[in-house]
């Protein structure tokens, strides 16, 4: 299969957003115009992302202010994943949430059961609230033996400047401490986000592109979920990079803006 046989019978587009459709907010190029493009092309446009620290709406609203935002497209985090899947094999169950404020509330409207004291899961997400008594809670109750869920693998988050720790480095330190590694990770590049959308759409994986600017994240995601992969050249992945990684794209752009030659 080529790129224009892809494009034109994919009807899901995964887009990874910072340094695949922008970089700190500025468009890529005429991004705007190439998202229109691809949703007169009849694609659903899903926004997708590991950050669980944010909702869907906040996330919503950021586009919006882009002006990436129209009715129909869709926004699906690690964190929206995380609570589907709990709801799928731990319904009832007791969760203690290393979050945000807000991730906790998206969970309760999930209908997610929060507890502080002697669950039977544990989530650790990205959480910019993170206190030293939340670590020695969570650390307590894994070692108590509670399944471990996390909601996505990053060490680290895209910054201008200095790279802050994200969850993949809070794994290493409970991992010391507690000796303990996730029983389940939730997003990119594990198959539990990927089976989450693919209910959610109810599509055959040949029908879905992920898009992304990451190999060992966003592509190899793809690949491990037999979904069509499209790297773009946008953002991290430099062309000595893609030649030493172990991670390959079934088709590569210097920017998702070429996509529309090929729609």
């Amino acid at each position: 299969m080529d790129l224009r046989q892809m494009t034109r019978e994919a009807e899901v587009f995964l887009l990874d957003m910072d340094g695949t459709i922008y970089l700190d907010e500025t468009p890529i190029g005429d991004m705007k115009n190439t998202l229109q493009v691809l949703r007169r092309a009849g694609k659903k446009l899903v926004y997708f992302t590991n950050n669980s620290s944010k909702t869907a709406e906040e996330y919503e609203n950021k586009l919006k202010r882009i002006g990436f935002w129209e009715e129909g497209d869709f926004v699906y985090t690690s964190g929206m994943a995380t609570a589907e899947y709990l709801k799928e094999f731990y319904p009832e169950k007791s969760v203690y949430l290393v979050g945000t404020d807000v991730l906790k509330e998206n969970f309760r409207q999930y209908g997610i059961r929060l507890t502080e004291e002697s669950p039977d899961v544990c989530v650790l997400a990205y959480d910019t609230t993170l206190t030293y008594e939340k670590l020695k809670k969570i650390n307590r109750y894994l070692v108590e033996g509670a399944v471990y869920i996390a909601t996505h693998p990053d060490a680290v988050c895209p910054s201008k400047e200095v790279f802050p720790p994200d969850v993949g480095s809070f794994i290493a330190l409970l991992k010391v401490s507690s000796g303990r590694e996730p029983d389940v990770i939730c997003g990119k590049p594990f198959s539990a986000m990927g089976d989450c959308i693919l209910r959610k759409f109810s599509l055959a994986r040949n029908k879905i592109v992920m898009v992304g600017d990451r190999l060992h994240t966003d592509i190899r995601f793809g690949v491990n979920n037999g979904f069509h992969t499209l790297l773009v050249m946008s953002g991290e992945t430099t062309r000595e990079i893609m030649a030493a990684s172990p991670d390959h794209a079934e088709f590569v752009l210097d920017s998702l803006n070429d996509i529309v030659k090929y729609l």
